[in-house]
């Protein structure tokens, strides 16, 4: 069994991955950390595993102490948080999976623009593999320290991936219309978050300058081998949980849809968690699982493309993907513990 600790165990990411790693075969839970709620057990904090789950959440002191009796730790924290603890971690040898952002950008400099945050462990970013699973699994075997990807960053990358790679679109032509459920906010209270602030409205956010767009532009560019830039907008919709990106491109060829649906089934035939569809994405197929569905149309008129995809933010786009990056990291059956559908209505 691989042993596991948690720190942030009580956010909708951290709660998230207690689901999946409790019924997990290989994997156990061995200390569930939290800041608002130490001393509490876990199942008075989340009643869904009443009776379940008994152990106290305990304090970022405690864990540390703790680092000894487990095998990988999952960072589920505010950025800028991660540096410290990921440190101490991985000098005792022990696999981090880091779902924040402290870790993804390859620069230093990129991060503490647009994060407003000193980045307190440059050095560790040379050695962190980005573990957008689906393109990065080679590297992932054989790391130690992995930045688990955003959510929307997950979307719209796997979105645009196939196109990049075969350069069927004109770079500077890149717009990424997403929209997220309001879990992608986090637990903590936030006026802007509440019942009455978020139903029966829908609104942009962080437009122009959402801290995912380096992200995406970062990984984006190492596939199209050429430094491009996007124009990213995402939007908060009265829902719990999902994500669906619309991207647009200029194709540089003529072709139609049949041709790329073809070319995207062919570029993931391999992937189990991506799913190329003939109709187009909705959030409620996806709901609750790891699953990433793709739609594409082709405008003949304008000779451009869209291509939608849709994730749940709170599985495919964080604990879900940790997962299975820790499946791959600990050279396990890559599906173990996540081979679960959405549930409808």
């Amino acid at each position: 069994m691989i042993k596991a600790g948690i720190i942030g165990a009580t956010g909708y990411a951290g709660e998230q991955l207690v689901w999946i790693l409790n019924k997990h075969p290989n994997a156990s839970i061995e200390f569930y950390c939290s800041h608002n709620y130490t001393n509490v057990s876990f199942d008075n904090v989340y009643l869904n595993f009443y009776s379940f789950i008994e152990d106290k959440c305990i304090d970022i002191n405690e864990a540390i102490n703790r680092l000894k009796d487990i095998e990988v730790l999952f960072i589920s924290l505010p950025s800028g948080n991660a540096f410290d603890i990921a440190e101490k971690a991985l000098n005792l040898g022990i696999n981090v999976i880091d779902l924040g952002a402290d870790f993804r950008l390859d620069s230093k400099e990129v991060y503490e623009d647009w994060y407003v945050t000193k980045h307190k462990a440059a050095s560790l970013i040379k050695n962190s593999i980005y573990g957008l699973t689906e393109l990065n699994r080679d590297k992932i075997k054989e790391c130690n320290l992995l930045a688990n990807p955003g959510c929307y960053p997950t979307a719209t990358i796997l979105a645009l991936a196939p196109l990049l790679k075969n350069d069927l679109v004109n770079l500077n032509s890149i717009i990424v219309d997403a929209k997220s459920g309001v879990s992608g906010a986090g637990r903590g209270a936030n006026i802007a978050n509440l019942f009455t602030e978020c139903n029966e409205s829908i609104k942009a956010y962080g437009a122009p300058t959402h801290r995912h767009t380096p992200e995406i532009e970062q990984e984006l560019s190492k596939i199209a081998k050429k430094d491009l830039v996007i124009s990213f907008t995402p939007h908060l919709v009265p829902m719990s949980r999902g994500i669906l990106a619309t991207c647009y491109a200029n194709l540089n060829i003529d072709t139609n849809t049949e041709e790329l649906l073809n070319l995207y089934r062919e570029f993931y035939k391999d992937e189990y968690f991506i799913k190329i569809l003939d109709t187009l994405p909705e959030t409620r197929w996806v709901k609750g699982s790891n699953f990433c569905h793709i739609g594409i149309r082709v405008d003949k008129r304008t000779n451009r493309v869209m291509v939608l995809s849709s994730i749940d933010n709170l599985v495919k786009g964080a604990a879900g993907q940790a997962v299975q990056n820790m499946n791959i990291m600990f050279g396990l059956e890559e599906t173990e513990g996540l081979e679960f559908i959405s549930m409808v209505p």
